[in-house]
Parts: structure tokens; sequence; C-alpha cells
């Protein structure tokens, strides 16, 4: 089977707030990411809502007919959000309020108890629960042990590297992928995947499911369009 591609369209509400009014349209976009041909598509709504609002979520799911999935920290706010929305995925990630980003994955040892109890509401609502990790083996270990349904590795080690050294990016990320496999975990990954680094990833990673993927894809789409851009990222997924 081809990696399914899921587009980020957070960069797209950054856009739209910082003129305030509804350009460009967020909700047209996640309908024409998927008109275009991407499998899914995913929000992260922060808690300053500086991009997705809380009410995009609610207003996209109904419109989404392949997968919607929604990523965040599992603060209350975003637990209530998930359970009324139910996304057919939710990736939680470690981020802070004040993060400007995702930069690291979870320590699912430290944060067994924490994970296990969120996990186990979102199964029970039939939400496909994803959880944002390292390479390290014990921690992907730890989020089977959570009752996680995939992992999604966090691949901007693998952006860094891959320049200058493909072959030394990757090893990781393969010994991770075959722990999450022997651990009997689907294999998601994102962060800083690009037309220039996916398609090398996506050949060498055993059993990738779904690339996330929003600030370069859309940032590709300022200048090819979000057609031709989205086509591109589904021939490195070939």
């Amino acid at each position: 089977m081809m990696t399914r591609l899921s587009v980020n369209i957070n960069k797209i509400a950054t856009l739209r707030n910082s003129r305030g009014g509804n350009i460009p349209n967020v909700l047209e976009a996640a309908m024409n990411c998927e008109k275009f041909g991407a499998e899914g598509v995913t929000v992260h709504p922060r808690p300053d809502e500086r991009h997705i609002r809380y009410n995009d979520v609610r207003e996209i799911r109904p419109l989404i007919t392949t997968e919607f999935n929604i990523e965040g920290y599992p603060s209350k706010k975003f637990m209530d959000l998930v359970l009324e929305v139910k996304p057919h995925q939710v990736t939680l990630v470690p981020d802070g309020p004040d993060a400007l980003t995702s930069n690291a994955g979870w320590n699912t040892l430290d944060n067994k108890e924490f994970l296990t109890e969120i996990i186990g509401e979102f199964k029970k609502a039939g939400i496909r629960t994803s959880v944002f990790v390292g390479t390290e083996a014990r921690f992907i270990e730890g989020a089977a042990k959570v009752g996680a349904d995939r992992v999604e590795l966090y691949t901007e080690p693998y952006a860094t590297d891959y320049p200058a050294a493909p072959e030394k990016a990757i090893a990781p990320f393969i010994q991770a992928a075959e722990v999450a496999m022997e651990s009997e975990l689907g294999l998601n990954a994102g962060h800083d995947l690009s037309l220039e680094n996916l398609r090398f990833f996506n050949q060498n990673i055993p059993g990738l499911l779904e690339v996330s993927i929003g600030h370069a894809l859309i940032s590709e789409a300022i200048y090819l369009g979000l057609e031709l851009t989205i086509l591109k990222y589904k021939e490195c997924l070939r």
C-alpha cells in the first residue's frame, strides 16, 4: 500500500488570522486538499488559537470524507474538543502552551499513567490514537504499553541531517520503525518532511502508513499551487 498523505493546514489559518476576515478560507482549503488527492487533513489547535481555531475544527469535521487527524497536547480543553468532534485519529504531542512548534517526542515512561488514562478515554470513544515520539526504542515500546494504536516519529532530526548525510540521517528511523513493528504499533511520521527529503524517507522506512506534512507543503504551494504540490508529494510516496 502507498503511504498516505495527510496535509496539515495550520499555516493557511495563520495567514488568515494575520489579517482577520476569512481569506484564505480554511474550510475550502481542507476540502481542496482532499479534492486534489490528499488522503487526510491534519489540524493542530493550540491554546491561543494563533492558527487553527477550535471552531475551525468543529466546522471542518463534517466536510472531511477521508481521514481527519487532530493533534495537540491533551489538556482538558483539547480532550473535550476531540471527544466532541470525534476525528478518525488523534495524535498526542507533548507541546507546552507556549511552544512555537513541536520539537520533541513524549517520554512515554515518565508519563505512563497520564497517557494511559487519556488514551483510554479516546479509545472508548472509538478514536484511533497516535503518540508523537522520537526514535528511542524505550519510548516507542512505552507507547504500546500505554495503549496507543500508532506512533508518529518526530522527523526534524532526519530533515536536518539529510542534506549532508542521507544514510546516517535515516538509520535511527529505520531502527525505530522496526521497533514499532515489533511492538505491533502502526507507524506515522511528520515534521520538516519536504519534497527534498520525503522520497528517500518513504523508500527506506518499513511499514510507514502515513505522513503528516504542513509547513513545507503549504510553503511550496505558494509557488506551485496547492493541487500540483499535493501531486508532487504523492509522487514521493509511490
